[in-house]
């Protein structure tokens, strides 16, 4: 970045410079000379215009002394008269022969007869000679000059502008290795907390010492993506390591079943096995068979869910039938426990798919009973806003508060072996925390140690009920 600043500064200096020295100088230098030559010419015509050399001597003199300029006249052999303020002089000092001079030499050489030098004389201050050589009548006149004005200004100019572009440049150097120290003392800074991210610290933020709004801003965003990462880091890490206790769970639940059947087949296979006995290990094959069975389908059922936005197919439906029919198939079950179970509600209209609301409240209301030693376990529903609220509450012996977080995940069990007694597979909590995903809601649960538990969810009011007609659902009510 220095040397590309550096680099944009010094030729625009160089282009002054160029200018200054090369056209605008040479411009003044042409200017000048061809003011002299015209001087030269007009001098000639007046010379070539005196009757004899006498008369052209004293007119030579009289010019001379009237603008203050050397005036020789010459022809090409020898010197006829030299006039002026001053006596030329080469750099030691020494006189130099009128026809060894650098303008007579050009003049009598060049094809227009012209020729131009620029050197010091005797005083010491740079002076402009010019030879102009006549054919027509064999004169010779030289004229000597101090250089113009603006001539010398310029030469001046370029003196200082010299030291000037110096300056400049060296200015430059300094202001772009300063720019650039202020921009690339954020991005080291920036580039040091992006090694520390990459290397594992997670933890890290990228800090920069800058008033630059651009780089506060990369900052910050910087940040916001490393956040967004450690985040995305920390999920797959949950990720794998539910993924891991999955696998050790489903392994753990196959491999126990299996074993009780491998071991129930080879009793089976004794000879000397009572029929009583026999019968009772082939039903306890069986129940395990079953129990691997319910899941694998468990199993299956949850990674459609995942993984198949369309398992879930909305209908209206009257949610208190449902709920009917699955209290009339669990009523035995409850009866044998000794516990009351009670879904009795108003009818009340809801959009979701029936049959997943099925296993949802199927789950919920078979676990309450299986968890319930004595006491009621109720089903009911009310109109909450514009929803349908629905409950499930029993009196059994509740979820130990530090449990709760966790009994919605797959295979997670508050008691594992009565859990295992009792036939379950670990995985109903997490089927209902899926299908109520799917449709847009959430399961809730609260519970006390000893008094019992309640899950809630709510599902989307239809707008039309069935019957004998379609009519329109009554306004909600706020519970």
């Amino acid at each position: 970045m220095m040397l590309t600043f550096a680099l944009f500064v010094g030729l625009a200096v160089v282009g002054v410079g160029l200018y200054s020295f090369l056209i605008l100088r040479g411009q003044v230098r042409d200017a000048a000379r061809q003011t002299l030559r015209e001087e030269a010419e007009r001098f000639a015509v007046q010379l070539e215009a005196e009757p004899d050399r006498t008369a052209m001597l004293d007119l030579g003199q009289q010019i001379a002394r009237l603008t203050q300029i050397d005036v020789a006249l010459a022809t090409r052999d020898r010197v006829i008269g030299d006039f002026g303020p001053s006596t030329e002089a080469d750099g030691l000092g020494e006189a130099t022969p009128f026809f060894e001079r650098e303008e007579v030499v050009e003049a009598l050489a060049a094809a227009d007869d012209v020729g131009f030098a620029e050197r010091r004389g005797p005083d010491g201050g740079a002076r402009l000679y010019l030879a102009l050589y006549r054919p027509q009548t064999g004169l010779l006149i030289r004229l000597g000059e101090p250089v113009p004005q603006l001539l010398r200004a310029i030469q001046s100019l370029q003196a200082a502008l010299t030291i000037g572009m110096a300056l400049a440049l060296l200015t430059a150097l300094i202001g772009a290795w300063l720019a650039a120290r202020q921009v690339t003392r954020p991005l080291v800074a920036i580039t040091r907390s992006a090694q520390q991210i990459n290397e594992g610290d997670l933890d890290g933020r990228i800090s920069v010492k800058t008033r630059a709004a651009e780089f506060q801003d990369l900052a910050r965003s910087l940040n916001h993506m490393a956040g967004r990462f450690r985040a995305d880091i920390h999920e797959l890490q949950r990720m794998q390591r539910v993924q891991n206790e999955f696998i050790g769970n489903v392994s753990h639940e196959v491999k126990n079943p299996i074993f009780a059947v491998f071991g129930y087949l080879e009793a089976l296979a004794s000879e000397s096995l009572p029929a009583e006995q026999r019968k009772r290990y082939a039903q306890k094959g069986l129940a395990n068979l079953q129990r691997l069975n319910t899941l694998f389908s468990d199993l299956i059922e949850i990674a459609k869910l995942e993984y198949r936005e369309d398992q879930i197919r909305p209908t209206a439906f009257d949610l208190q039938d449902l709920i009917g029919e699955i209290g009339e198939m669990l009523d035995p079950k409850a009866e044998a426990k000794g516990l009351e179970l009670t879904y009795d509600n108003d009818a009340l209209w809801v959009e979701a798919d029936r049959n997943r609301i099925r296993q949802v409240l199927t789950n919920l209301i078979d676990n309450a009973i299986a968890y319930s030693d004595e006491g009621t376990v109720k089903c009911r529903m009310r109109r909450h806003l514009d929803k349908a609220r629905v409950e499930v509450v029993d009196t059994g012996r509740g979820i130990p508060e530090d449990h709760l977080d966790r009994i919605f995940e797959r295979f997670y069990r508050v008691d594992a072996a009565r859990s295992r007694k009792e036939g379950g597979t670990g995985l109903g909590l997490a089927i209902v925390k899926q299908i109520l995903e799917a449709h847009g809601s959430t399961i809730h649960v609260e519970s006390t140690k000893g008094r019992g538990t309640r899950f809630w969810f709510e599902l989307p009011l239809a707008e039309t009920a069935g019957g004998d007609g379609a009519v329109t659902q009554a306004k909600t009510e706020t519970a």
